[in-house]
């Protein structure tokens, strides 16, 4: 749906980024990143190389990170809530694997576990209108996506639970794609009329969040025409074996050219193979076509391969390691609850006392 978000307010949200992107590895400890998952399954190399990468490299930076699992959401459009338990425990291990380390600048929590933060979502609530909810474009994708004919409230005020989760740790930074904007925007919507109405004669208590936009090109699926997913079936999950994914890849779709280039508009689904081999190869995808040339698809699911295994194989190392020791990974989440809820009770307090409700 990236189509409906306007283009002079992407084009602002990029300046912003790239200012961001110059001043965090400046003055890290003057952000605080809000990011993560829903526990809807385990990862797959799309997050990894969107998404996992970057908040390593964030973290490792200084700049402290609140890394949220939204189980709470799973619930607006997923019917598996047998599996949230056993999946929220499956991302700390891809997490932890990937290089992620929970400590002083990093917190890994559910949302569930934080009901200081979701006291917000009422006063949070009566600061949108339904108007507002209604037009949110990502909401209309997600909803199309997940084939709903009933949409349930959940759903339709998931930006402003978002928006709870972005402000209760007073996060000013969201690292996303171009179709996460409309519930940024939103976010900064709700901060600013907080603000205004109840804290015009103090200091703001809310931030105005802004996006980190990624640099990682979309990560097609297998198929080379749909965003990769499990569901679509066409996604290679970090805890694929080396012969899995080697099985996976040989499957991909290519087309029936030997000579190999790099044309994503007319070639889309080896432009994507390509992608890949790029992000692991560190290369550009034209000389990874280059390289290969008359090689064929052959080759380029061989290299692919190669090169796919080779950079997670330290990563699948320590996952295996990670799958042994249940209490480990329960007891990251049960520090990440504690530390979390610190924080929103000190926001709450804050809030309770702007709105003149303190007892």
């Amino acid at each position: 749906m990236a189509e409906s978000i306007n283009s002079a307010t992407y084009e602002a949200a990029l300046a912003t980024s790239k200012k961001i992107e110059e001043d965090i590895v400046k003055n890290p400890k003057k952000y605080r990143v809000l990011t993560g998952d829903r526990p809807t399954g385990r990862l797959h190399i799309g997050h990894y190389f969107g998404s996992l990468q970057n908040r390593v490299r964030l973290s490792k930076l200084g700049v402290p990170t609140m890394i949220l699992i939204a189980d709470y959401q799973v619930l607006t459009d997923h019917d598996a809530y047998q599996e949230i338990s056993q999946n929220t425990k499956q991302l700390v291990i891809d997490y932890l694997a990937a290089g992620i380390e929970p400590g002083e600048n990093v917190i890994i929590y559910p949302h569930s576990y934080i009901p200081e933060a979701n006291q917000l979502m009422i006063p949070f609530l009566t600061l949108v209108s339904n108007a507002e909810l209604s037009r949110n474009p990502t909401v209309k994708e997600e909803i199309q996506a997940a084939g709903l004919t009933n949409v349930n409230a959940g759903m339709y005020t998931y930006p402003v639970h978002q928006a709870v989760d972005i402000l209760f740790c007073k996060g000013n930074v969201v690292p996303a794609g171009k179709d996460q904007l409309p519930h940024v925007e939103m976010a900064r919507t709700i901060a600013n009329r907080f603000n205004k109405k109840f804290c015009h004669d103090r200091e703001p208590i809310f931030p105005l969040p802004q996006v980190l936009l990624s640099k990682t090109p979309s990560i097609m699926g297998l198929d080379g025409t749909q965003k990769m997913s499990k569901s679509r079936g066409n996604a290679i999950m970090l805890c694929a074996t080396e012969d899995e994914t080697a099985k996976l890849i040989k499957k991909a779709k290519t087309d029936g050219e030997r000579l190999i280039t790099y044309d994503p508009q007319n070639r889309p689904e080896v432009a994507n193979l390509l992608q890949l081999i790029a992000l692991c190869t560190k290369e550009t995808p034209e000389e990874v076509a280059a390289r290969i040339g008359e090689g064929g698809g052959g080759m380029l699911k061989n290299e692919l391969t190669v090169a796919l295994n080779e950079t997670l194989r330290p990563l699948r190392q320590k996952r295996a390691e990670l799958e042994k020791d249940p209490a480990y990974i329960q007891q990251v989440l049960l520090d990440g609850v504690k530390r979390a809820r610190a924080i929103a009770e000190k926001t709450l307090e804050e809030v309770r006392e702007a709105m003149n409700m303190k007892i």
